[in-house]
């Protein structure tokens, strides 16, 4: 059994900055719920401001980590976790609230949970699949197409709901494309 100085290092290790970042972005999810439960401007204006920080902790960690060489095994699985739970949570309220069609949820959602899967078994297999560029940027149009959707409201003349739905339509395509890429990829090692 580990001392008390070994098991505070280790647990100083498992939280560190870069995953008590995903750790937020963990606890952003269910707040966005509930935000999202009641539709409004004022909530939507909230909850896009939520979104926004949650979403920039997903970078910021990233960078920590690979700048102050933080990286642990608790960060590679939370902070892809954390990314999936916070972008599929937000589009299933987003059904709920009639802003976007379940199918597309139900595709992005889908290839994220293969690919998870296909990660994991890569992992298992010690076959690396590093994240690509196609990923990131397909990360990036979810992003900035639900800022847009959660948004949804008309502001400043724009109508957010319209260019969330032309944006989605972009990330779905990269989501897609993205995840055969990865199966492509997995299947040539």
């Amino acid at each position: 059994m580990p001392d008390n100085e070994t098991h505070e290092n280790i647990t100083e290790d498992l939280w560190n900055l870069p995953n008590k970042l995903s750790a937020v972005r963990l606890a952003a999810s269910p707040v966005l719920i509930l935000l999202l439960l009641y539709p409004g401007k004022t909530l939507s204006i909230i909850a896009t401001f939520v979104f926004v920080l949650a979403s920039i902790t997903d970078w910021l960690d990233g960078y920590i980590a690979r700048k102050s060489n933080m990286i642990t095994v608790l960060g590679k699985f939370l902070d892809p976790l954390a990314d999936k739970l916070l972008i599929a949570s937000v589009l299933i309220m987003l059904i709920a609230l009639n802003r976007v069609p379940a199918w597309m949820v139900a595709l992005i959602v889908s290839r994220e949970i293969a690919i998870t899967g296909l990660r994991t078994v890569a992992v298992m297999s010690k076959v690396v699949i590093p994240a690509s560029k196609l990923g990131k940027a397909k990360t990036v149009f979810q992003i900035v197409a639900l800022i847009a959707l959660i948004l949804h409201y008309p502001f400043f003349g724009i109508n957010f709901h319209a260019l969330g739905m032309v944006l989605l339509w972009i990330a779905l395509v990269a989501t897609l494309y993205s995840g055969m890429d990865y199966l492509l990829k997995f299947f040539k090692k």
